[in-house]
């Protein structure tokens, strides 16, 4: 089950390769509560619809909670309106879209990276979109920005070889997963003669041979004010800013050319083989990917669909759950329905437990499917799937920018920004009887395409590797650094307008067993977000127990001394509410979201984990399963892999940061390791909880104290003295060979410094500039743009607690990774050798500073950023003074860090992928 809210993300190119199911453990029932809808909420309310001469809609709704808007483009076409031969062509010019206009001939996220904007686009299957998120100020030179991008794209011979490259990457990085191999195998054989068919990035054969006449007659044919939405959402008042669209927008005319969309239409179904699609080949998990086809968006049965798939997959209570997660056979399993212009689908995944066969799999699920078909569904069943729809559309529009993703969603895809309220006024009337119905109708065997993905044994290669003194045949000159001036004259003014508000700071008390709380209510919406962490993370672990510390954390929710597993999660899924654990190294994130009038349920079961966890023993071997199938598939992974030799590289191995869970390693923990390890280190004065959302500071700390009040700590907290790191004495190159990958990943960079060291803020300043974002940095402009040679390049520094690396992290074609390497290198010398300009300098802050405002306009975000500053020994203040931290960087500060921290002739560089990545010397 996926969010309704942020359902488009699951069908974006982007995104493909990031959906994670839900998991967790089943033992037995719990009786349910009802559905409480919450009283008085509209996601539409306050929107305003106007619709210009030229045809374009737009849709604005003022949220007054922050000093920030949100500014989205919607275009009605995607993968759906590619006709033979054109597979790609949406996602490419959507990469277009950003190499500058006629009148601006600059790379378009150097303007809005000096905006300080959060920005970003996707393509999907029905729509693409653009969309940025700024201060107030900000908001007329977006407008102007996007409208002038809307008619005057440079599609020019050098644009489009340069990002053919770019895309071809991206593509072939897909390809890398086994996931994406299969899925797009099986979508294939399910819609053999549709678009929808087809992967939204197209194929490789495609994009190489699109001409620029081809691209750009796409581009004016679709890219049209009246095939647009414009949504505008956040702290700005309506009619001045309708008057600035109609300035910006209002003169641009519509397309001549005929818009040919693809007619919404019944698609018959040809009876589908019961033999499956299966891949024999290079990879690590078994998967199952089943899909059966669906009606449109528009249809009566999609709400019944929905509140159908929360049953199946919706949470660690579901069915699927239960039969094929809890019985060992599967160590993931998850769904979801893609309702879209056309008629659609329902998709499962699985992916097989070690040892399991996917043929019991797809048993099991079919007999899953059946007994729902001929049994139906209880009531309480239906009460639980109707609650977690409806909460996680208020949980997942806490912010401008989602809120205005909602609007434009449903106005592109449904036709109607009210869509939603209908589809949940459909939601609260569908019923057993629905869900059954809809089941019979559309899980039909004789209709589904089911695919297996089953891995071949590694020929030898995996796991080889290749050292070298990381000498490089190439000698590149970077191009000359883009110089700010020169930008400036692109970039419309900012409006001028005064601060009425200071970020609000924190409550802190300290309960008197030692726990800390940070509070800070905010009662825009019904929502409560928790976020926390307690000192307990895997630089405990040591290399013989690699694992111990995240075994415990996902073991937590397994079962207490008064309920079990299943009784924990129907605690929380029967009211919409989540709650999870994850170990990272300096500690163990707590994440916690409900709606408010559930956080005395979200308090009590936190504290009851926390204090009372027995970690059943049949639970643990099934999460050991699970912890062994997902090593295998970062084994399996050019970037995970990367990171984990690349770390092994620059920390010794008795350094808390070298070690990583092995088999072995995982094998070796027992019960007994769990329990020791959780009364050693879970403990109240290693614990900090941050609160953020719509409750009462005085009931909220009656609520803690009697939560909390019995768990206590005995002795001092374990402590960690870390080894000091010094920089690596020469260049170090690792090439690590994992077959039947398509692209390489690249890690270059060595130990650098913790959040506390005062070159922190000229270290941040002098990254925004070297590689803080792909589009507008020195790395990005260089190896991306100019040469092409990378889908993603970025660089940063990890300071946490205790000094983590300095990176660099690329993704590459096999024969371009020498290359991007070698100019990287180059990069790094010349910033050593002639360092920044004045006006790099002053860009970089005020990006940086105008973009924090944006962060705090989201709960989740702040109840992360309070806590963090809490963990970290920084002062309260420091979430109301950062950006003037920033803004106080001086060259001779930055002049400094690039002495201390740039070291380009003592750099590890680790590159994981096809075999041919290693390095050639003379």
């Amino acid at each position: 089950m996926q969010r309704r809210s942020k359902m488009f993300l699951a069908f974006l190119l982007s995104f493909l390769l990031s959906f994670i199911p839900f998991s967790g453990n089943v033992i037995n029932a719990v009786t349910p509560v009802a559905v409480t809808p919450v009283s008085g909420l509209s996601f539409t309310q306050g929107v305003k619809k106007t619709v210009l001469d030229n045809g374009l809609t737009v849709l604005t709704k003022e949220v007054h909670t922050a000093p920030v808007v949100s500014v989205q483009v919607w275009y009605k076409v995607g993968s759906r309106n590619e006709g033979k031969g054109e597979s790609g062509i949406s996602h490419q010019l959507e990469h277009l879209m950003f190499k500058g206009t006629k009148e601006r001939p600059v790379q378009f996220g150097r303007l809005f990276s000096a905006l300080g904007s959060q920005f970003n686009a996707f393509t999907s299957y029905d729509e693409t979109a653009y969309f940025g998120t700024v201060q107030r100020d900000k908001l007329q030179a977006l407008l102007i920005l996007e409208a002038d991008r809307m008619k005057n794209a440079l599609i020019g011979t050098e644009q489009l070889t340069s990002e053919k490259r770019v895309v071809i990457s991206e593509l072939q990085g897909y390809e890398n997963s086994p996931s994406y191999r299969l899925n797009r195998a099986v979508m294939q054989a399910a819609f053999p003669n549709r678009a929808y068919g087809l992967s939204v990035g197209g194929t490789k054969a495609d994009v190489e041979k699109f001409t620029v006449e081809q691209v750009r007659n796409y581009y004016q044919t679709y890219y049209s004010p009246d095939n647009a939405t414009l949504v505008i959402t956040g702290d700005f008042a309506t009619e001045p800013v309708l008057k600035a669209v109609k300035e910006s927008f209002g003169k641009l005319t519509k397309n001549q050319k005929s818009k040919i969309n693809s007619q919404e239409r019944a698609v018959s179904q040809k009876p589908k083989s019961s033999s499956p699609i299966v891949l024999k080949e290079p990879g690590s998990a078994a998967l199952l990917h089943v899909v059966y086809p669906l009606p449109d968006i528009k249809h009566p049965d999609v709400p019944a669909i929905d509140v159908m798939d929360a049953i199946l997959t919706g949470g660690r209570s579901s069915r699927l759950y239960q039969a094929l997660v809890e019985s060992g056979l599967a160590s993931s399993v998850g769904g979801s329905a893609a309702e879209l212009i056309e008629p659609g689908w329902y998709e499962i995944d699985a992916t097989a437990a070690p040892g399991q066969k996917l043929e019991k799999i797809a048993q099991v699920l079919q007999t899953s499917l059946s007994k729902l078909q001929q049994q139906g569904v209880s009531v309480e069943e239906l009460n639980r799937a109707k609650t977690l729809l409806q909460a996680s559309f208020v949980l997942g529009n806490q912010d401008i920018s989602s809120q205005a993703s909602q609007l434009g969603y449903n106005q592109t895809v449904a036709g109607d920004y009210k869509y939603i309220e209908r589809y949940l006024g459909a939601i609260a009337k569908v019923t057993p009887e629905d869900v059954q119905r809809v089941a019979k109708t559309y899980l039909v065997p004789a209709k589904q395409t089911i695919g297996f993905f089953e891995p071949t044994q590694p020929d030898g290669q995996a796991g080889t590797s290749s050292s070298g003194s990381g000498r490089t045949v190439e000698n590149f000159s970077p191009g000359k650094p883009v110089d700010p001036a020169e930008l400036a004259k692109y970039l419309p003014p900012a409006t001028s307008y005064t601060v009425s508000n200071q970020q609000p700071l924190p409550q802190q008390l300290s309960l008197a067993n030692g726990l800390r709380v940070l509070l800070l209510p905010d009662r825009s919406l019904p929502t409560i977000n928790i976020s926390g962490q307690i000192d307990a993370g895997t630089e405990f672990d040591g290399n013989q127990k690699a694992g111990l510390a995240i075994l415990t954390a996902e073991n937590l929710m397994n079962g207490t001394q008064t309920k079990n597993a299943l009784t924990l999660a129907q605690t929380l899924e029967d009211r919409g509410a989540s709650l999870e654990f994850s170990a990272s190294r300096e500690g163990v994130s707590i994440g916690g979201e409900g709606l408010s009038a559930n956080l005395p349920i979200l308090i009590q079961t936190l504290a009851d984990v926390l204090q009372n966890a027995n970690f059943p023993a049949d639970q643990l071997e099934l999460s050991r399963q699970r912890a062994l199938t997902g090593l295998q598939v970062q084994l399996d992974d050019p970037s995970t892999l990367a990171r984990r030799v690349f770390q092994q590289a620059i920390y010794p191995e008795n350094h808390p940061f070298h070690s990583f869970s092995t088999e072995t390693s995982l094998k070796n923990i027992t019960r007994d390791d769990l329990l020791s390890f959780y009364r050693q280190h879970y403990r109240p004065d290693t614990t900090t909880l941050a609160l953020v959302g719509d409750f009462d500071p005085v009931k909220v700390k009656d609520l803690l104290n009697q939560a909390f009040t019995k768990w206590q700590a005995e002795g001092k907290p374990p402590a960690l003295n870390l080894p000091k790191v010094s920089l690596p004495k020469t260049s170090t190159r690792v090439n690590k060979v994992i077959p039947g990958k398509a692209e390489a990943v690249t890690y270059i960079g060595y130990n650098g410094i913790s959040r506390k060291d005062p070159r922190f803020y000229a270290a941040l300043v002098l990254n925004q500039i070297l590689g803080g974002d792909t589009l507008s940095s020195r790395l990005g402009t260089e190896v991306r743009d100019r040469l092409g040679l990378t889908y993603g390049i970025y660089s940063g520094f990890a300071a946490g607690i205790n000094p983590g690396p300095f990176l660099i992290e690329m993704q590459t074609a096999p024969t371009d990774a020498q290359k991007a390497i070698a100019s990287t290198l180059a990069l790094l010398k010349q910033l050593r050798e002639q360092g920044i300009t004045e006006a790099e300098l002053n860009t970089a802050k005020r990006s940086i500073a105008n973009s924090y405002p944006v962060e705090l306009a989201n709960p989740s975000e702040v109840a992360s950023i309070i806590l963090n500053n809490a963990i970290l020994g920084l002062s309260p203040a420091e979430i109301r003074e950062f950006p003037r931290r920033i803004q106080a960087v001086n060259m001779t500060q930055i002049q400094q860090v690039i002495k201390d921290l740039i070291q380009p002739e003592n750099v590890v560089i680790v590159t994981a992928g096809p075999g041919d990545t290693a390095s050639k010397e003379n």
